[in-house]
């Protein structure tokens, strides 16, 4: 099955409507589809609704951002009900925090004389109720600071840098449990993308499996293929489902479109398996 279950739209920190992002991913011949906006589903209606007029298989989906031993970390949750009401207190919390590092990244950037980037952060925002990094970076290339989103973090908003908070997320055990109650897997997101050692990257994993953690993307948004080999052999080694991920925000902004993602390899269960 060509499955894409880690995308974003609008509601977050995408560039197109939910809708129009089912729309892609059908054009795209993916079969099954999970939007899974960063700690907000109010776009899986939409989403949902899309999908049932192509007939393509949806998955409702969230992305939560995770602290863990002061790294950030994202965990997918799969086949969530969002309307449980641990998971939406859960989420509401962690929007709300969301605000207030908000206004700490702009404090930092006038610091160094970028004002106004607050106000025209939220010139690109859709929702109001969240806010993010990415906000701040498409303001900043429209202001010509910045030749893309890529160098706006690189250059403004990663440890070390003007733009930078530290922000403490939700913990794993929360995340993971307001997933389960809303009746889903959690899964982790892009596993290659943290900045961890190997021995914490085994702490992690199991910690992760520990608190009822059930699936690691293997294949997903990056062109690295020792990155997904890794990913594999964490699957097999800790017993998780596999999962496939473009992490699609946008043309132009995305790593992968959405289904263009390698196969799973044909030992490894898919996630999907246990949600169907």
């Amino acid at each position: 099955m060509k499955a894409d279950l880690h995308c974003h739209s609008y509601i977050s920190d995408g560039l197109l409507a939910p809708a129009a992002v089912v729309r892609r991913a059908a054009a795209n011949g993916v079969e099954l589809l999970a939007l899974t906006d960063h700690d907000e589903t109010s776009g899986l209606d939409e989403a949902r609704e899309a999908a049932r007029a192509l007939n393509l298989r949806f998955l409702n989906g969230v992305e939560i951002s995770v602290t863990w031993r002061d790294s950030t970390i994202h965990i997918v949750g799969l086949g969530i009900d969002p309307d449980n009401a641990e998971l939406g207190a859960g989420l509401a919390t962690i929007r709300a925090g969301r605000d207030e590092r908000a206004k700490k990244i702009a404090e930092g950037l006038a610091e160094i004389g970028i004002h106004g980037a607050l106000e025209g952060a939220a010139l690109h925002v859709k929702n109001a109720n969240l806010i993010g990094r990415v906000h701040f970076a498409r303001f900043l290339v429209k202001q010509k600071l910045a030749r893309d989103v890529s160098s706006v973090f690189e250059h403004y908003l990663v440890r070390g840098k003007p733009g930078y908070v530290e922000h403490r997320w939700a913990d794993l055990e929360q995340a993971v449990a307001w997933i389960t109650a809303a009746g889903g897997i959690a899964v982790i997101a892009h596993p290659g993308r943290y900045n961890l050692s190997t021995n914490q990257r085994g702490h992690f994993y199991s910690a992760f499996k520990a608190c009822g953690g059930g699936g690691i993307e293997v294949c997903y948004g990056t062109r690295n293929a020792s990155q997904q080999q890794e990913a594999a052999r964490v699957a097999r080694k800790y017993g998780f489902a596999a999962s496939c991920a473009s992490d699609f925000h946008g043309v132009g902004e995305s790593r992968a479109d959405l289904g263009a993602i390698s196969p799973l390899p044909e030992d490894l269960t898919p996630v999907w398996a246990g949600l169907m």
